[in-house]
C-alpha cells in the first residue's frame, strides 16, 4: 500500500509565498515523475509542474518563474514552492506520483490541499 500525505497551504494574500509537501510512504521500490496539480473552482484540473526521478522541473506555462518543484528521493517527498502569489493561483492542490511497489507501478495522489490567494 502506497500513500501520498500533503502538507502545507492556507490562505495568503497576493504576491505572498507557500509551500506544499507531499510524501509518499509504503513498500515503494522506486518513485519515478512526481507532479502537483490544481484544481481551481469550475475549472479542470491543471497540470502545474512536473519533476522527474533526475530532478528534472517541468512547467507547463502560467506559473513558470514564479513555482518551483523539487523533490527528496531520500525521504520520497515532492515540494512546490510558490512565489508572487496571484488571486488566479486560488485552487485546490493535489500531487500525484508514479510510484512502484510490491503491488506493481502505478499513479497515486494525494489527499489535496486548499490554497487561497487573497486580501
Amino acid at each position: 500500500q502506497v500513500q501520498l500525505v500533503q502538507s502545507g497551504g492556507g490562505l495568503v494574500q497576493p504576491g505572498g509565498s507557500l509551500r506544499l509537501s507531499c510524501a509518499a510512504s509504503g513498500t515503494i521500490k522506486n518513485i519515478y515523475d512526481m507532479r502537483w496539480f490544481r484544481q481551481g473552482p469550475g475549472n479542470q484540473r491543471e497540470l502545474v509542474a512536473t519533476i522527474t526521478r533526475f530532478n528534472m522541473p517541468m512547467y507547463p506555462g502560467s506559473v513558470k518563474g514564479r513555482f518551483t518543484i523539487s523533490r527528496d528521493n531520500a525521504q520520497n517527498t515532492v515540494y512546490l514552492q510558490m512565489s508572487s502569489l496571484k488571486p488566479e493561483d486560488t485552487a485546490v492542490y493535489l500531487c500525484n506520483a508514479d510510484v512502484s511497489s510490491v503491488m506493481g507501478r502505478s499513479q497515486y495522489w494525494g489527499q489535496g490541499t486548499q490554497v487561497t490567494v487573497s486580501s
